[in-house]
């Protein structure tokens, strides 16, 4: 099926200004057929709306090359999900396309229902061609920007879309309401087939293939060949304020990003509220959303163009990155025609201190409508160092393409998660966890050495498979340190729970020290949050109230870190409260 068009440029759509790739008709019409009723969620009411998802292939050209992607409703990015805050929404998934998917809504905490969160083999067995499966999507403490993205494979690449979550009815965001709303999805684009890209990885034991562009929603903009006639616009009027909400889609990047000739006002986080701050640039870790507020008065020269630019953060010197920098434009409308346009000033691809500044600016609003409810004490205390490992090959397959003839892998504490061949979630609630998992994860790694040194030896790269997973009593409070490592030259690592946010109390650089680092926490306004980044040989602070019952995965959202093992499962416990509990399974969950 080819797209009837790939011109990308900014439409009003439920009071939004919303990029869209234009799809044939009969995609354009099943996904905006949405209906809203009033049901019973919990013990008050809610609204319900229902999308449908046509999950299906797609031609599309980008850097002078057409290929065929895997697309919902034929749009890339997807569509936009609105809601709000209480909202109850269905999402009809049909699969038209050939090869297993799933959807996951990323940072929406699903309470008591995580049959419908999304990740292959955790808590549902993937759609398989032919087939349909809805997700109901519980809004119940989220409202800002989230997004929904494939949870398969490196689908994800192309499978994803802006949720927008708006206040209830009746009350109002903690700023003046901005004149219009705009999705900017960051990401990232390869020529080659994406399971092609992780098929010849997973079978050499090598690095990924780097991507060959990184976008702005969908296109590469204008430094790109092939590209400029395509590039995102986002018309805008002298005067106005337009939130930004600004979602790191991509697959192995962090990003800085700025729009010149203007300052950025940061009001959320993984949508949750911040004490606003104003800021020349962001800095936006894979998975994480920032909202922004854009005054659209020109600084400096009265252009009528000013790009917008997103620029990648390398870490790891070794790790082979796509170094290109996505363009996009802002466009005043009513004005003369420009014959130039401004460009940023962005911080240099290696200058993870730029990066640490941003993100120690980030605070909780914490006010009487939105307050931080960071717990003071803590039941359960986790130190879990996060590596980039290596793991031996099988006598069949040596030598393999990693480092020292070995294969790549990744582990937290020296645990490289094998995923089951069956959902854990299902065995779990059948009590037949034994036969997919261990439920032995350890609190601290199997090892205390100098986790950030300079050299280390050699032996501390290998790992080893497992499936292991934690069990939580429901209430508990934990806090999970990651602890980063010198492994393999060491790098950052955008760490995401599903079924949480969480308060990150503290960060900082070298080796977490228990009896001291605790004392400088934040415990009043800390970002709260569903993926913190955990920096180069640092370490970052998280905690949460176990209060959600359920199967919950914990990973690095760098794809090709997760597919080399760097996540656990969480399982919840009920509670003793009906409210408590684990709700039970929809009647139609995929099978294996």
């Amino acid at each position: 099926m080819a797209a009837t068009s790939s011109y990308w440029t900014a439409e009003v759509a439920d009071g939004a200004v919303m990029a869209v790739m234009s799809p044939p008709r009969h995609y354009q019409l099943a996904s905006l057929q949405q209906t809203t009723t009033k049901g019973e969620e919990g013990n008050g009411l809610t609204h319900h709306r229902n999308y449908n998802f046509f999950i299906n292939e797609s031609n599309i050209t980008r850097l002078c090359h057409e290929k065929t992607i895997l697309t919902v409703n034929g749009q890339f990015p997807g569509p936009t999900i609105y809601a709000r805050r209480g909202d109850v929404v269905l999402v009809n998934v049909y699969n038209q396309g050939h090869t297993n998917i799933t959807l996951h809504w990323h940072g929406v905490n699903q309470p008591r229902s995580p049959w419908w969160d999304g990740p292959e083999y955790i808590t549902q067995c993937p759609i398989q061609p032919g087939n349909n499966f809805t997700y109901r999507i519980i809004f119940s403490e989220e409202e800002g920007t989230l997004w929904w993205h494939a949870h398969t494979a490196m689908d994800r690449a192309t499978v994803h879309g802006a949720i927008i979550v708006r206040p209830r009815h009746g009350t109002a965001y903690p700023f003046t309401k901005p004149h219009r709303e705009i999705p900017i999805i960051l990401g990232e684009w390869w020529n080659d087939d994406v399971r092609k890209v992780m098929a010849d990885a997973l079978s050499t034991g090598s690095d990924f293939q780097p991507s060959d562009a990184n976008t702005i929603n969908g296109q590469p903009g204008d430094l790109l060949p092939c590209s400029s006639d395509n590039t995102f616009r986002v018309p805008v009027k002298h005067g106005e304020t337009y939130m930004l909400r600004i979602i790191n889609a991509a697959l192995t990047n962090g990003f800085f990003f700025a729009i010149a000739g203007h300052r950025l006002t940061v009001v959320s986080s993984d949508a949750s509220y911040t004490k606003p701050f104003t800021t020349d640039h962001i800095f936006i870790e894979s998975g994480q959303t920032m909202t922004v507020l854009l005054k659209a008065r020109r600084r400096g020269h009265s252009n009528a163009w000013y790009y917008m630019a997103a620029r990648p953060l390398a870490t790891n010197p070794a790790a082979v990155l796509d170094n290109s920098t996505a363009t996009a434009v802002l466009e005043y409308i009513h004005s003369p025609p420009a014959d130039h346009a401004d460009f940023p000033t962005l911080p240099s691809i290696n200058d993870s201190s730029a990066a640490a500044a941003y993100t120690a600016r980030l605070r909780s609003l914490a006010s009487k409508e939105h307050p931080a409810d960071v717990p003071r004490s803590v039941d359960e205390h986790m130190l879990v160092t996060v590596a980039v490992n290596e793991i031996s090959c099988a006598p069949n397959e040596a030598p393999c393409k990693g480092p020292h003839g070995n294969r790549f892998a990744s582990s937290l504490n020296n645990i490289s998660f094998e995923a089951p061949q069956r959902d854990i979630l299902g065995a779990y609630y059948r009590s037949a966890i034994g036969g997919v998992a261990k439920t032995d994860f350890p609190d601290n790694p199997p090892l205390s050495f100098n986790f950030t040194a300079d050299s280390l030896p050699p032996e501390l790269a290998l790992t080893a498979r497992g499936t292991r997973v934690k069990f939580l009593a429901y209430g508990t409070v934990v806090e999970v340190v990651f602890q980063g490592t010198t492994i393999l030259g060491g790098d950052s690592h955008p760490m995401h729970l599903h079924g949480f946010s969480f308060y990150v109390v503290g960060r900082g650089l070298g080796n977490f020290d228990r009896h001291h680092d605790p004392a400088k926490y934040n415990l009043v306004d800390p970002p709260y949050q569903n993926t913190v980044s955990v920096a180069k040989n640092g370490w970052a602070a998280i905690r949460f109230r176990a209060a959600n019952p359920g199967v919950w995965f914990m990973h690095c959202h760098f794809e090709r870190h997760m597919v080399w093992g760097m996540e656990t499962v969480f399982i919840v416990k009920n509670g003793k409260r009906r409210g408590a509990k684990v709700m039970p399974p929809p009647p139609n969950m995929p099978k294996c």
